[in-house]
């Protein structure tokens, strides 16, 4: 179909990437770090000689950092490849697991998992505010076996509600068992008491504008996970393979950000508002209400799929999601909106995240093409654009 210069959008100026719960884009500080590191760090941290120490110097730099960010001891922390590794590492040898459907896919996946290995595990309901109710996991835990692991994230990968770790952590403890929280898109955002109490910890440094491809997990004396993986002494043996220094010495650098976090969260809050405001007549807000991270805010549009308005913002050169990119090429919708709302109104939501760099211009820019995109209708545009 050609195309319609009366109803077509015109396009912003340049790309205008709001889906920075997805990723971030790697910090200047942190390319500058790998760039040195590629060139000095490259030996094989495991090797006694100075090549190999060297690269080791970087991981444990690092390791420092991550045990200071999280509030836990460097002796106990292991890195992976991401966060859902670390979860898997986590809550794979858990005897019985409480968690709920608004959870990351890789805390939901392992806990289906052994659900079907016959594991007890018990689904926490899920209100539609989408902050999980203290009481629900006293009630969850009364049916479960000492010893079992609570599986609570710090704050929501595709609505931003921050979730009661601290008041979760009490009735964790009380009932002797243990309690694991993602705190993945909290990191660099939240302070460390989002989540306070926790025995194991679970991070990821492509979120807080670091590399890819490295995360960490960090836990309590004693609550050593059980390996996933079998090979080499890596690690404590809990996590065999060669550690990557380049990818350290990133992970280093963007963890030294990590203390001005909460204040440059706080500082896109208004930004956010004003999209909320903005679509207010066109939308309704998922977690509305409920404590949430300032720079993202998840809507359900009246009257359109959220999967054909991200595609026709995205023609336009404006990066936004309809939920967690660790859930894309399914056909269902949001399984987080879902368990909150329902899949009516988890079919028409979209995903904004803004970050740091994010400017009032671009969202003026995005905030156009939205209307211009809504008014028209998602699969006109779509149509016209192709």
């Amino acid at each position: 179909m050609t195309r319609n210069s009366k109803t077509e959008p015109e396009s912003p100026r340049r790309e205008i990437y709001l889906d920075w719960n997805a990723t971030t884009p790697p910090h200047p500080n942190v390319v500058e770090a790998m760039r040195q590191a590629s060139a000095e760090l490259w030996g094989n941290p495991s090797s006694v000689h100075a090549t190999g120490r060297r690269a080791r110097a970087a991981v444990e730099t690092a390791r420092e950092l991550v045990a200071s960010s999280v509030g836990l001891e460097a002796r106990d922390v292991i890195f992976t490849s991401g966060a859902s590794e670390a979860n898997n590492l986590a809550l794979g040898s858990a005897p019985a697991i409480a968690t709920s459907r608004i959870e990351h896919p890789s805390v939901v996946r392992m806990a289906e998992q052994l659900e079907a290995q016959g594991r007890p595990v018990e689904w926490l309901p899920v209100p539609p505010s989408g902050r999980i109710e203290v009481d629900a996991v006293r009630v969850a835990l009364d049916r479960l076996p000492a010893g079992a692991v609570v599986a609570l994230m710090a704050a929501n990968h595709e609505t931003g509600v921050i979730q009661p770790v601290g008041a979760a952590a009490e009735v964790v403890h009380a009932r002797g068992c243990r309690l694991h929280v993602d705190a993945t898109q909290a990191l660099g955002k939240l302070p460390k008491d989002a989540w306070r109490g926790a025995d194991t910890v679970s991070v990821a440094a492509h979120k807080i504008r670091g590399p890819k491809g490295i995360g960490a997990l960090a836990f309590r004396p004693g609550g050593a996970p059980r390996p996933v993986l079998v090979g080499g002494a890596q690690e404590r043996g809990l996590r065999p393979g060669t550690l990557d220094g380049v990818a350290a010495a990133g992970f280093a650098a963007a963890l030294e950000r990590v203390p001005g976090g909460p204040t440059r969260e706080l500082a896109v809050a208004a930004l956010r508002d004003r999209v909320e405001l903005a679509l207010a007549e066109f939308s309704e807000v998922n977690g509305q209400g409920a404590p949430r991270l300032s720079h993202v805010t998840n809507l359900s549009f009246t009257n359109a799929r959220g999967d054909e308005l991200v595609a026709a913002l995205d023609l336009l050169g404006i990066r936004v999601s309809s939920g967690s990119a660790c859930s894309a090429g399914t056909s269902e919708p949001s399984p987080v909106i879902t368990a909150m709302l329902g899949s009516e109104r988890a079919a028409s939501a979209v995903r904004i995240s803004l970050g740091e760099t994010t400017t009032s211009d671009e969202i003026d820019q995005a905030l156009g093409a939205i209307r211009r995109v809504l008014t028209l209708g998602a699969s006109v545009c779509l149509s016209n654009l192709k």
